[in-house]
């Protein structure tokens, strides 16, 4: 599903850039290694507007660690 079918374009829009800007400033998914393309560190959005460059997505996959939430929510409870 497209998001900008179900929800306004000028709210779809901010709703993937806040989107972009929640996963770099918390390092997850592709934003957690260094684009190879664009060469930006880890955290940091893609100079490429509102994407992430396909070899960082790459070298993300290669590397991938996987981590569950209910995991990151139990571990300091025990």
């Amino acid at each position: 599903m497209i998001l900008s079918s179900v929800i306004p374009s000028p709210a779809a829009d901010a709703a993937h850039d806040a989107a972009h800007e929640t996963a770099a400033r918390f390092r997850h998914g592709s934003y957690s290694v260094q684009c190879p393309t664009c060469h930006v560190p880890a955290g940091v959005l893609c100079l490429a507007r509102r994407s992430v460059h396909t070899a960082r997505r790459d070298l993300y996959r290669q590397n991938a660690k996987p981590t569950g939430l209910v995991q990151l929510l139990t571990g300091r409870a025990r």
